[in-house]
């Protein structure tokens, strides 16, 4: 059996990795991450309080992102609720940070990219996406719901 860690300064044991850098104890910046990243620090300092807001916070991030993936087939903002459970995870769980960060990275460099291109460049990348996702709705209605959305459509033109 090893020896218990000693807690540091913030009361966490070292070498816990499961908290994301900038947590308790250290300067978090301004800006409501920050405040709530301040506000949720007493609890953190007591082990009791911080395992129950770990499995609080992996039980309302896992429910955000269980709800934006049933939604992703679907029109609406599917991607950003699971971002949004991607980042109340990232309240309390390292991996989590990282990849909310990589994330970050990787959508403002594909923006930015995007708006340097031309105009005609940048609609037919949009006409490609709307293409790409109308058949990703089409074939998620038909699969799981059976209704095939352009026989529908076709049908509702016809009587018009």
């Amino acid at each position: 059996m090893s020896a218990p860690v000693p807690p540091t300064a913030d009361g966490s044991p070292e070498g816990d990795t499961t908290a994301p850098a900038g947590h308790a104890g250290h300067h978090h910046g301004h800006g409501p991450m920050a405040r709530l990243h301040r506000l949720l620090d007493p609890i953190r300092a007591n082990p009791t309080g911080r395992l129950a807001l770990k499995i609080t916070v992996g039980i309302l991030g896992g429910l955000i992102v269980a709800v934006g993936i049933a939604l992703i087939p679907l029109p609406g903002p599917g991607w950003a609720i699971v971002i949004l459970g991607l980042a109340v995870w990232a309240l309390e769980f390292h991996w989590a940070h990282r990849l909310l960060e990589f994330t970050r990275r990787h959508v403002r460099s594909w923006t930015t990219w995007v708006t340097r291109q031309s105009l005609g460049l940048r609609f037919v990348i949009g006409l490609v996406g709307f293409v790409f996702i109308s058949f990703v709705v089409w074939a998620s209605v038909k699969m799981s719901l059976g209704v095939d959305l352009w026989d529908v459509a076709m049908k509702f033109l016809g009587t018009r």
